[in-house]
């Protein structure tokens, strides 16, 4: 039995995006039913309450939209959709304004009274405004008392499993949920649906993401045959916590402030070694840090715990408690002392630049189907900037709400779903119930997850080659198959936590052949994205971004299709600037 909702506005996810598209929907239109859905609980669960260090915003004087969009299209190495880009840059300005004066947040400031801005890497301006090393959960918690101060319905423990189609394929009907608290199943038909599930590349060994990204929004996108873009391109931040195999704080960011601040990376043998790989040094962009610690530790220059260091004392320690109190706690919780001792770290996934396709109103080639945060492609290119994470979720997510709002007008009728699409999402999300049932026989899922993230960071992870990633695909083909062959005996639903873990690897091994098979076809080294045996970075001028597309073959199989497409250079050519000086 399938249970029935309808809403005007569905909002899959409770990050910055999401709440933000509510805000700003039901603004535009208070008469509109509006509708969050999320894994968890609202607000207490997802990334955007996990931002450490802050959000880009030109504000300073001297400093400009223009140069942080220079920035971002740089340090994306000219793989950005420029549209993205400049909306991203230029709103950040009025959405900054907006956080404090509407929402409420409170962010650190000068004794003058202007804004603090701390130095980020990859960065010409000093332009990261920061509630000291606690962002993300400033913003996400004054986006929550606004939401909840509203009539916005929310959905709390309800899993996204499959985006539904219209009959006629014209637009999208809605979307398949679980309540995950009474295990049933339930249609939400919607005229407008926002993917805001954030990415959270968490089939990586190290890895930084909440526990409940598995990459969910990405995988329903791929299996109704929506175009990916740059999902070769993994951001890896270059301190991750490395307190051993037996606590889940390992991989968890120290924030990148501690190297904007003058932080050392350390070799075990305690020599700073950075500046071996760029001039730079430590405040490089995190694609040429992380390579440089993962360098290291190829050599064997690592800690106890096969890392590296960072160190802070000779900033001060009572300077260093003091302007990072979040890191000192997180690290003392673990047996470091950062502000006078050392810290061992190591490269983490952090963030996935790439995602679906879609134009700077958020739209995707699906009528009604929008997009905004990590799940949306382009703004970053093959690179993101620390501190472009939160401004992209918010100003995305702020321009979703207004949009769907408006589009939503000459979309009066619900649209009728395509039932046996959604049959088959049933049967899939069933799929360990009906193999146990067929072979009596229940799998390890925990074991199979360890594979995948043994396989990602060994072959599809920092530095890559033709061999490692045809090796990486063939066992992620493996392993898909022991998924085939992982039942579940218990079939009970309610909060059935094994099943939930069945469908997190499930998203998470479809999502990483497409990763694995784009990054096969890029045979240049961009950003995140380094080839060690193509490892030059290309001709600028021609740059192009990959399309990943899925469809079925005649036997009903799945094949992946992957595009290379120039790069529109709609505002800036290689070459040319907006700023002088640069």
């Amino acid at each position: 039995m399938i249970e029935r909702h309808d809403t005007d506005i569905l909002i899959i996810g409770s990050g910055g995006a999401g709440l933000f598209a509510a805000l700003h929907a039901q603004k535009a239109n208070p008469d509109l039913k509006i509708t969050i859905a999320v894994k968890g609980l609202l607000g207490k669960c997802g990334c955007t309450r996990m931002v450490q260090g802050g959000y880009n915003v030109a504000l300073s004087p001297g400093d400009s939209v223009e140069r942080h969009f220079m920035d971002t299209i740089i340090g994306g190495k000219w793989l950005p959709n420029q549209d993205m880009a400049w909306r991203l840059c230029e709103t950040a300005v009025t959405r900054i304004r907006e956080l404090e004066n509407e929402i409420g947040c409170f962010f650190d400031r000068q004794p003058d009274g202007s804004l603090h801005h701390k130095a980020f890497a990859g960065q010409t301006f000093d332009r990261t405004v920061h509630k000291g090393d606690l962002t993300g959960i400033e913003i996400i918690s004054r986006l929550m008392e606004q939401v909840l101060a509203r009539p916005i319905e929310r959905m709390e423990e309800h899993r996204a499993l499959g985006f539904i189609p219209s009959r006629d394929g014209e637009g999208i009907a809605g979307v398949l949920m679980v309540d995950m608290r009474k295990g049933s199943f339930r249609f939400v038909r919607a005229k407008a649906v926002l993917m805001a599930t954030g990415g959270g590349p968490t089939m990586y060994r190290y890895h930084t993401p909440s526990g409940d990204k598995t990459m969910d929004g990405l995988a329903m996108a791929l299996r109704i045959g929506l175009p990916l873009r740059d999902m070769e391109m993994v951001q890896f931040h270059p301190t991750g916590l490395l307190a051993g195999e037996d606590t889940r704080m390992t991989g968890t960011v120290l924030e990148e402030g501690l190297r904007g601040a003058g932080g050392y990376l350390l070799d075990g043998n305690g020599r700073r070694f950075m500046f071996d790989y760029d001039e730079h040094g430590e405040r490089a962009t995190r694609d040429v840090v992380s390579r440089g610690i993962f360098s290291e530790m190829r050599k064997g220059n690592t800690t106890p715990n096969g890392g590296v260091y960072i160190s802070m004392a000779h900033l001060g320690p009572a300077s260093v408690a003091e302007k990072f109190s979040g890191m000192v706690k997180r690290c003392g919780d673990c047996g470091f002392d950062l502000a006078g001792g050392l810290v061992e770290i190591v490269p983490t996934a952090h963030y996935l630049m790439g995602g679906v396709e879609c134009d700077s109103d958020t739209r995707t080639e699906l009528a009604g189907l929008y997009v905004a945060g990590e799940d949306a492609g382009g703004a970053h290119g093959s690179n993101r900037l620390g501190g472009n994470g939160v401004a992209n979720s918010t100003v995305f997510g702020g321009i979703a709400g207004e949009v769907m709002a408006m589009d939503i007008d000459s979309q009066k009728t619900f649209r009728d779903p395509d039932g046996e699409l959604l049959q088959a999402e049933i049967d899939r999300a069933l799929q360990p119930f009906t193999i146990h049932k067929r072979t009596k026989i229940s799998g390890n899922i925990h074991a199979i997850r360890d594979q995948l993230e043994k396989t990602m960071w060994d072959q599809v992870g920092i530095m890559r080659n033709a061999e490692g990633l045809q090796k990486g695909l063939d066992q992620i083909s493996e392993i898909n198959g022991r998924m085939m062959d992982c039942g579940l005996e218990d079939d009970e639903k309610v909060f059935n936590l094994t099943w939930h873990d069945w469908l997190n690897t499930q998203s998470l091994v479809e999502i990483s052949g497409v990763i694995a098979n784009a990054a096969l076809s890029r045979e240049n080294s961009r950003g995140a994205h380094f080839r060690e045996d193509f490892q030059d970075e290309g001709n600028l001028e021609q740059s192009y971004f990959t399309r990943s597309r899925q469809s079925l073959d005649k036997d009903g199989r799945p094949r992946l299709k992957v595009e290379q497409k120039n790069v529109d250079f709609s505002i800036i050519k290689p070459g040319e600037s907006l700023v002088e000086e640069m």
